[in-house]
């Protein structure tokens, strides 16, 4: 339909609280009848790994935004991406905040086509059986064509 509304979403940083934004939006989206495609490309990769839930941290060095500002001296200390992690685990828990595999579920669900970037997999020597099930596998030219029809451009 030509008047359907469609979204371009590219994500680049493989963080656990930069991974939520492309996610939230991008079901949100779906839920609204907005077409919705999230393209994953060099460290965005990280987000649809398997070990994802394990790897996805929390940086707080050089994060003014972080909920308990810290110095940078403090953030570069052993254990603390963990510690910041861990923090912001157990925040979404107790306020009911869907984890990452939830909402990559949810987004499958609603038709929200994943895209890694195929360019990014050989480069950074990732595996199909790495990521997980039911991407899409495509080049920054395919994902153009996309974003190209698209009324919604994000980057995260």
């Amino acid at each position: 339909m030509a008047d359907q509304k469609k979204m371009a979403i590219i994500s680049v940083h493989g963080t656990l609280d930069m991974a939520y934004p492309p996610l939230i939006l991008a079901s949100t989206a779906a839920t609204l009848n907005i077409e919705s495609a999230i393209f994953f490309t060099f460290f965005g990769l990280a987000i649809l790994r398997k070990d994802a839930e394990d790897r996805l941290k929390v940086v707080p060095l050089g994060n003014p935004a972080m909920p308990m500002p810290m110095p940078n001296i403090i953030g570069v200390l052993p254990g603390m991406n963990a510690m910041a992690t861990t923090m912001m685990k157990s925040m979404f828990k107790k306020n009911g905040v869907a984890t990452i595999p939830e909402l990559i579920a949810l987004c499958q669900e609603s038709g929200v086509k994943l895209i890694a970037c195929q360019m990014t997999m050989d480069a950074f020597g990732f595996k199909k059986e790495d990521m997980i099930d039911g991407l899409e596998y495509a080049g920054a030219a395919a994902f153009l064509d996309y974003a190209a029809e698209a009324n919604i451009h994000l980057a995260f």
